[in-house]
């Protein structure tokens, strides 16, 4: 929802409606999207790690499940937004080579310091977006029965997913009673399956069938083939079977002039792996509320062309063109080699703070 304010530039998301005469605003949005990986990611942690690779990638802290955090998604989605906007500086640490800051829509939505002609800084605003970490929803799985996706009910749920079973149905009390019983040894499937199924190495007991309704917005085919062959496992055990089945690849350094391996220059790295799903949140909080677009410059670049895909129509169109990107130029580490690409599925789910969610 937008609107042309006072000062003829577009207010996007900041008027939730007029009742009595009085403007009631909305400050607060979350947006939540969803992202299939195409190509594997690597968010390397730093350096080299003692364990079963070199490179190791980032995970999070209590659970250990690999995790794609918001300053990787953040940091890319500024730079492509800015490229495609043919304004790169704006994606810059220093910007005192972006003519009028005030008025860039790269520097309004990620922060920027403005300095004068001698380089003392200014001015300084922080941005109006927060960009989380993306957090694993399905991990692809080898199984007898094909490939499958694995996921847990608490992560499904809280992600927007409607989970449904004759013993369990999103929230109530005698749900929790159940999922508190749930075996480590226990599985549920989308399918229709009753002999024992294995995950990888691991050989779990079918308990029965599940339907995982997907949000209206996410309900597309690249989810809807995981969503046929899903497998739900207890929350604790999620974390072995995602970190027994990461992609581990092995690389070696070339000797340029005898196109041979240089010696002690082997090295192994970890991925996340092709067609593992994630989900991340983008809240806005523009507490400046002064988009600097008009009507009229909303679907150009700062040269004047025409800018590629949605008009921008606030903060949160700067941030889904530059996450769109990622499904092209990819994120993370060696994306020259094959790595980094993730695709956004449909569209991202929205809340009003204090309002409950649209897209579901």
């Amino acid at each position: 929802m937008w609107r042309i304010n006072r000062l003829g530039r577009i207010a996007f998301g900041d008027i939730e409606r007029v009742k009595g005469g009085k403007i009631i605003m909305a400050t607060y949005k979350r947006q939540r999207y969803l992202f299939m990986v195409t190509d594997p990611v690597h968010i390397g942690t730093g350096g080299y790690r003692l364990g079963r690779v070199d490179n190791s990638i980032v995970r999070e802290p209590g659970t250990r499940v690999p995790k794609i955090p918001g300053t990787s998604l953040h940091g890319a989605a500024r730079a492509y937004a800015s490229q495609l906007y043919e304004n790169p500086e704006a994606a810059g640490q220093n910007h005192k080579d972006v003519k009028d800051p005030d008025q860039n829509p790269i520097c309004y939505t990620f922060g920027y310091i403005k300095s004068d002609d001698e380089g003392n800084q200014t001015k300084a605003y922080s941005g109006v977006v927060n960009i989380f970490d993306a957090h694993i929803l399905a991990f692809p799985v080898c199984s007898m029965a094909g490939p499958v996706w694995v996921s847990s009910y608490k992560r499904l749920s809280k992600a927007g997913f409607t989970v449904k079973n004759s013993s369990f149905s999103n929230g109530k009390e005698e749900d929790r009673a159940f999922l508190d019983n749930w075996e480590l040894d226990e599985i549920f499937v989308s399918w229709q399956r009753s002999e024992p199924l294995n995950l990888g190495w691991l050989m779990l007991n079918v308990s029965g069938r599940v339907t995982v309704i997907p949000p209206k917005n996410w309900n597309k085919a690249a989810w809807n083939e995981a969503g046929n062959h899903l497998v739900l496992v207890e929350e604790t055990l999620f974390s072995q079977i995602v970190n027994s089945n990461l992609e581990v690849r092995t690389s070696v350094a070339i000797d340029p002039w005898r196109g041979a391996a240089e010696e002690k220059a082997l090295f192994t790295y970890e991925a996340i792996p092709r067609a593992t799903f994630l989900t991340a949140d983008v809240v806005l909080d523009d507490y400046r509320e002064a988009w600097p677009l008009t009507k009229q410059d909303c679907t150009k670049t700062l040269k004047g062309n025409v800018l590629p895909g949605k008009p921008w129509l606030g903060p949160l169109s700067v941030v889904e063109a530059g996450l769109h990107m990622i499904e092209w130029l990819g994120v993370g580490g060696m994306g020259t080699r094959g790595f980094g690409r993730m695709a956004m599925i449909g569209d991202p789910i929205e809340e009003r703070y204090g309002k409950g969610y649209s897209g579901e």
